[in-house]
């Protein structure tokens, strides 16, 4: 295979993979973010739930947890576009559904839950 074949074969497959490659990296980039907001949501929450945090994996689990929750809470009352805000948004969405896990957890089991 002469090299200007080479060259016209890589060419190719860059136009073909390229924008998908692109779109994984991106969404890829977008869901690292979201994760890393989610997490100082969880920090956040803790903090305005029992004036100090779960420890730094229970900050983790409940700003996550939080956060996905807060994205549907949110799309379901019409209000989620708060997400697409940048830096602040996650964080908004990571609380509200972070104390929304921490207000059911009370309310239907253990009255010291997350307390």
């Amino acid at each position: 295979m002469g090299a200007f074949a080479l060259f016209v074969l890589i060419l190719l497959g860059l136009i073909i993979v390229g924008p998908v490659l692109h779109v994984v990296v991106w969404l890829t980039i977008d869901l690292i973010v979201s994760i890393f907001f989610w997490m100082l949501a969880g920090m956040f929450a803790g903090r305005l739930i029992r004036g100090r945090g779960y420890g730094p994996a229970g900050d983790i689990l409940l700003g996550l947890v939080g956060g996905v929750i807060g994205s549907i809470l949110l799309s379901l009352i019409g209000l989620g576009g708060i997400g697409q805000i940048p830096l602040i948004g996650g964080i908004v969405v990571g609380i509200i559904g972070a104390v929304f896990v921490v207000w059911l957890g009370r309310l239907f089991g253990n009255q010291n839950f997350a307390a």
